[in-house]
């Protein structure tokens, strides 16, 4: 699936790493595809023009600190993850909780593909195709009650494998597990969805294996990685940047031109292509990060001038 207002924008964010048991200054350059496989897809078709970002940017510039707080460590320490078996929680104010085995939905569905732009809040940027389900459909399986207006995501805890949960020092300062959240209309838009694949392969480990978030008109950090529990509440949950630095990142977080982080611009980004991140191409950030048709009534009587 093509969305409409793709253009040539995208971005990713990420998560953190541990004393003694991270090479985070190695030089090894990982192979790419080694701890993935080809997945079972409806592969979107590419329109004249959309430029997709290259698969060994997309898995080497990263932030996912439980990896490693530099761009290039989680890739580099991605072998800590062992994301089979998975299973995934889906729990809360539903009539029908259920945990899902991931691997065995993986391998027995024909997933969708889309290409998203990404952007992320370090104001740089992406497109990627992504393979995976609606959000939505999985959260219609469990039946929300009227009490469910969040949706709560958490991601895995276990400092062996994830070794920046160890500390706040090795993480960036974060109190782990990771958690984000969702009102429940954003949850249940056509957008939003749960990523198992990238460039038709099975997810790195880098990039959130065996399942993460991918909600393409908010900043990168709202899109979860290595995901173990959806929980439908009825109170705003808490997120991990807004509990981290509430000044600067905000519950909704929704990409926007006009609203500056507090240290920098969000006036324009750098889409990673062929060049590096230093080398990319600067371009104006579109208002939702163009998917303005798609999402912009979920936010009618919002001050969208103001940080949220």
């Amino acid at each position: 699936l093509i969305l409409k207002g793709l253009g040539l924008g995208a971005a990713t964010l990420a998560f953190p790493t541990q004393a003694g048991v991270l090479d985070l200054f190695s030089a090894d350059k990982p192979t790419l595809g080694a701890t993935t496989r080809p997945l079972n897809i409806h592969a979107a078709t590419r329109p004249e023009g959309v430029i997709l970002t290259p698969e060994e940017k997309a898995t080497t510039h990263n932030n996912f600190y439980e990896l490693g707080t530099d761009k290039g460590d989680p890739a580099r320490n991605a072998h800590y993850l062992k994301p089979e078996p998975w299973q995934l929680r889906v729990e809360g104010e539903v009539a029908k909780p259920f945990t899902l085995d991931v691997w065995d939905l993986i391998n027995k569905s024909t997933l969708e593909e889309r290409i998203y732009r990404l952007r992320c809040v370090e104001a740089w940027s992406m497109v990627l195709p992504w393979s995976g389900i609606s959000l939505a459909e999985l959260i219609r399986r469990a039946e929300p009650n009227s009490r469910a207006k969040f949706v709560a995501f958490e991601t895995l805890y276990d400092p062996e494998q994830l070794p920046g949960q160890a500390s706040r020092s090795l993480g960036g300062g974060i109190d782990y597990p990771y958690v984000e959240g969702l009102r429940i209309d954003e949850a249940m838009n056509p957008l939003s969805f749960l990523a198992m694949g990238l460039y038709g392969k099975t997810l790195p480990a880098q990039n959130g294996a065996p399942i993460r978030l991918v909600v393409p008109w908010k900043y990168g950090f709202k899109s979860i990685k290595s995901i173990v529990s959806i929980r439908l509440v009825e109170e705003r949950p808490p997120t991990t940047w807004n509990l981290l630095a509430s000044n600067e990142y905000g519950f909704y977080a929704n990409v926007n031109p006009q609203v500056d982080h507090p240290r920098w611009s969000q006036a324009s980004e750098r889409f990673i292509g062929e060049g590096g991140i230093f080398g990319a191409k600067r371009q104006p950030t579109l208002m939702f990060n163009g998917y303005a048709d798609e999402v912009a009534s979920l936010y009618q009587g919002m001050d969208l001038r103001k940080w949220y």
